[in-house]
């Protein structure tokens, strides 16, 4: 019997959607990408973009549901993160409080921001306006002190691949996980993770990160 082909809904730090086996340890959402066949025709539809638990309670989530929002599968938050979402407030409670939290004090204001702020700040962050279907090159980047920038941050390399650092390591993305590169780089180095997740990681919020960068440090 020949196994289904593989959904187009796992998420690569650009924020693409991809057709491969891998799913990765977290899932999410940003509105139903679908038409009424079942089939992928959107990049987004929404400014809620999350980060969800793969289960929580006994909810199940059709995969293609017209009408319906679309799960996604991210490699760990660090990917996801990269790619302009960020915790849900239902399912990942704590780890949402925490993200709010730490966006707050990363901009010193007195209480931590509300969630539609949050969508409204990454969405101005995340993709070049007016485009719905994304690539690479509509992500919008910005440059950084590479020794400047929290454990969880990606950012690109000179072949603008998709790069973990995480300590003093450096890290590059695959579906299955992050591959060792040597040393986190020098210098300016442009950044995929939006400003407002990369200030929430130097303000506290600690990512789930796949195993492939634990077991290596």
């Amino acid at each position: 019997m020949t196994s289904a082909s593989p959904r187009r809904n796992r998420v690569d730090p650009f924020g693409d959607l991809h057709a491969t086996s891998e799913r990765g340890l977290l899932t999410g959402n940003r509105g139903c990408l679908v038409d009424e066949s079942g089939t992928t025709v959107r990049h987004h539809r929404g400014r809620l973009w999350i980060i969800c638990m793969l289960r929580y309670k006994d909810w199940k989530s059709p995969l293609q549901q017209p009408r319906h929002w679309t799960p996604l599968f991210f490699l760990d938050d660090a990917a996801a993160l990269a790619a302009g979402h960020r915790p849900c407030g239902l399912c990942r409670r704590d780890a949402y409080q925490s993200y709010s939290a730490a966006v707050s004090r990363s901009r010193e204001l007195a209480e931590p921001v509300g969630a539609q702020k949050l969508n409204d700040m990454l969405a101005a962050e995340r993709l070049r306006p007016g485009r719905g279907m994304t690539r690479a090159g509509d992500r919008i980047t910005w440059t950084a002190e590479a020794s400047s920038l929290p454990g969880g941050t990606v950012i690109l390399d000179d072949e603008n691949a998709p790069m973990l650092v995480w300590a003093d390591d450096a890290y590059i993305f695959t579906f299955s996980g992050w591959v060792p590169m040597g040393k986190r780089p020098k210098g300016r180095v442009r950044v995929l993770t939006p400003p407002t997740s990369v200030g929430a990681l130097a303000n506290g919020f600690a990512p789930v990160l796949h195993q492939s960068v634990s077991s290596s440090v």
